[in-house]
């Protein structure tokens, strides 16, 4: 079944439809079993392998996706490398479903999608789907605002290599080699990768040395399909989670105040080192004509641990002995790690005949985790090195679910989904607070349903979709008093396309309506910790709009918009006070959702002045943004306008195969911006003190890649 790209902003969806390609044009079935087809009346996005390969020199995957409709993404160096983050409708990641090859990819405890865990795991990537609002059922934690699949497993046609390289600012250095055998002997085939990215990151000291590398081997026949996927990252990356204070961003907006504990320089070691192996086995077999069964086992290995220097730090709060000096207190250096097998089962059956499609599917995972802390070092001595916290956590997740997809007469479709999903989450206890035991059971319906109307390139649809969320580890921790209830999310879309050669558009409406939804407060737990609190009444309804269209033969342009509101009603916050102990409530009636811009913007103009060169201006606008939700303007990120240009020549050479030669300049106006940050006040001496932190990103910046394909 052919793929139709929807509405990208990039021209490329204008030119592709007869583009040739070294993918055999067809949907692997586990993917196919979780993403939206072209006429199902879901908002999505597809991005195909040339996008994505004109854009990948190294940063990661959310930087890939900043120009799609409703993302903002953020970087803790700055640069796009190591550590990044991406929101989407003003939805975090912990709340996007992320699949590959139809596999669950969000840690399980926290929802959160690490992708700085699978470095440069885009070059092996030969389509994105990314679905905006509760789309179609997936395997993984519930779509709570957005769904990005990525597909490695296409069938490459065509024997080549390539060998990639990239350098830019920041010392920021890529280097991958990738080898498709083609088809061998009509049935066989072998796709390869090995990648490393280092970068010293614009934010002082916050480096990334990555590695990765990629295998997958498959048989295919007429009617069979059997294929082994392998794949591994490996980071260290210098921490660069702490931001920047207010003050410090006025006159040295790279400090990292990580490892500053330590007298002196800084701590040299203050990383995040950490592995995360993959293992994918899919089977599948046509059992009639329609009639097709996917099934997939999968295996995923994490291990590692950050590292800080603590400075003054009581043995006692270890559970470590005095030293024969007598101190009761030293500087010490400990490690937080983390140990963890996530592992399960996905499959799909699907029938398709005479404008009939149904799919019946679903996954049963497991997750054992093991939370412990270790001192390696303490200047004052250490007798032993031991564990002082040793916890283990158990997630299971099971969902089934059943897709139907009519054609009613000529023109319109009918689409339903329904899902079960049952969710155990059993936690030992946490690191402040061990004695405190979780073991809770969810039970979740999750039903969509939705018409379309498809005739002479126009595309109306309207769709209603429920989802439900458990909570995160973290929120848990509340104590036993105030533990949290689950999220459940409405969502309503209405939208219209217009597609022709020379140009498409579209308009989406939207109305997402949360219950319970879990928030910051300021609110305190049993050990004086900051967790999210269910806030019964919220919702973000907005416009997406977006198009492109063929100017001149050699120009083309191609923009999107989205304009929003996004509120909670009845919001209370707490502010510490010091002088007291207590906290301060304030109450309002209705607020502005944090870190959710009112409106995005994006657009691209592509020039092609001689043959085999293109141009493209890039632009990207991100309205003000609030730290919290009170929706106070003294703690706020500004608005910002980002132009970068790109320029990539394609060598015709009949032996290079379409080699690429590309210069990517970004934030050419040396814009100094903030997409990220956090927030907090406090009561002292009767004053109200509010310190805010942000995350900046760099300013002009270069990179320029050669990516040669024999």
């Amino acid at each position: 079944m052919k793929r139709t790209a929807l509405l990208t902003i990039s021209t490329c969806a204008l030119l592709a439809a007869q583009a040739q390609t070294d993918t055999i044009d067809l949907v692997p079935v586990e993917v196919k079993a979780v993403r939206a087809s072209a006429t199902a009346p879901f908002t999505k996005t597809n991005i195909k392998k040339e996008e994505i390969r004109k854009q990948n020199l190294g940063q990661d995957l959310p930087f890939i996706l900043n120009n799609t409709p409703s993302v903002v993404v953020n970087s803790d160096a700055g640069n796009g490398v190591g550590y990044t983050g991406i929101r989407i409708r003003g939805t975090d990641a912990t709340r996007i479903n992320v699949t590959l090859n139809g596999v669950p990819f969000n840690d399980a405890e926290s929802s959160g999608a690490f992708f700085v865990d699978l470095p440069d795991f885009l070059s092996s990537v030969n389509s994105i789907q990314i679905q905006r609002g509760v789309g179609t059922s997936s395997n993984g934690a519930g779509a709570f605002g957005a769904t990005i699949n990525l597909s490695t497993n296409d069938l490459v046609k065509n024997r080549n290599i390539e060998i990639n390289n990239s350098y830019g600012s920041f010392n920021t250095l890529k280097n991958t080699v990738l080898y498709n055998s083609g088809l061998l002997g009509k049935h066989f085939t072998v796709d390869a990768r090995l990648s490393r990215l280092s970068s010293d990151g614009y934010i002082d000291r916050a480096t990334s040395d990555l590695r990765s590398y990629y295998l997958s081997t498959a048989y295919t026949t007429e009617k069979t399909g059997l294929r082994f996927t392998t794949f591994s990252g490996k980071e260290i990356t210098y921490q660069a989670w702490n931001g920047v204070s207010e003050a410090d961003l006025k006159v040295n907006r790279r400090i990292n105040y990580a490892g500053m504990e330590k007298e002196g320089t800084p701590y040299d070691n203050e990383v995040d080192n950490y592995r995360q192996d993959h293992y994918q086995l899919f089977f599948n077999h046509k059992l009639a004509q329609g009639l097709t069964f996917n099934t997939g086992l999968f295996l995923v290995r994490g291990k590692g641990y950050y590292e800080q220097y603590k400075a003054d730090e009581n043995y006692a709060d270890y559970n470590l002995p005095v030293p024969a000096s007598g101190e009761t207190s030293s500087d010490l250096v400990r490690q937080l790690w983390l140990d963890n097998y996530y592992y399960g089962n996905t499959f799909s059956l699907q029938y398709e005949k005479e404008g009939t499609a149904l799919t019946l599917g679903g996954a049963i995972t497991n997750y054992d985790g093991n939370h412990y802390g270790k001192v390696i070092w303490a200047e004052k001595g250490l007798s032993e090195i031991k564990k002082w916290y040793d916890l283990d956590a158990q997630k299971s997740d099971a969902n089934v679910y059943a897709k139907w997809q009519q054609k009613l007469g000529a023109y319109w479709q009918l689409y339903t989904d329904l899902q079960w999903r049952g969710v155990t989450h059993d936690i030992e206890g946490f690191r402040y607070n061990p004695t405190l035991g979780v073991k809770q059971f969810y039970n979740f319906l999750n039903p969509k349903a939705g018409i379309s109307y498809n005739r002479n390139n126009w595309l109306l649809y309207t769709s209603y979709g429920v989802a439900n969320k458990e909570p995160n580890r973290d929120d848990f921790e509340a104590g036993v008093a105030q533990q949290p209830l689950a999220e459940r999310l409405h969502d309503l879309e209405l939208g219209i396309e217009k597609n022709e050669k020379a140009y498409n558009w579209g308009a989406t409406l939207y109305y997402m309506r949360y219950d319970n939804q879990l928030v910051l407060t300021g609110k305190i737990n049993d050990v004086g910790s900051y967790t999210r609190t269910n806030i019964k009444d919220s919702y973000r309804a907005g416009i997406e709009l977006q198009g492109a269209t063929r100017i001149t033969p050699w120009l083309q342009a191609a923009a999107n918009l989205t304009l929003s509101k996004n509120k909670l009603k009845n919001f209370e916050e707490y502010i510490d006070n010091y002088d007291d102990g207590t906290q301060k409530q304030n109450m309002y009636n209705e607020t502005t959702i944090a870190f959710s811009p009112s409106a995005i913007s994006s657009g691209i103009l592509t020039f092609t002045p001689v043959k085999n060169t293109e141009l493209q201006l890039i632009g990207k606008y991100v309205g003000k943004q609030y730290l919290d939700n009170t929706e106070n303007e003294q703690r706020k990120l500004d608005a910002y306008y980002t132009q970068d240009i790109r320029a990539n020549y394609t060598f015709q050479k009949k032996w290079l195969k379409g080699s690429k030669l590309i210069f990517q300049l970004n934030n050419i106006f040396n814009t100094l911006y903030e997409p990220n940050g956090y927030t907090f006040s406090y009561y002292y001496n009767n004053a109200l003190t509010t310190e805010n932190y942000y995350f900046p990103m760099a300013g002009t910046n270069w990179t320029i890649g050669l990516n040669i394909k024999l």
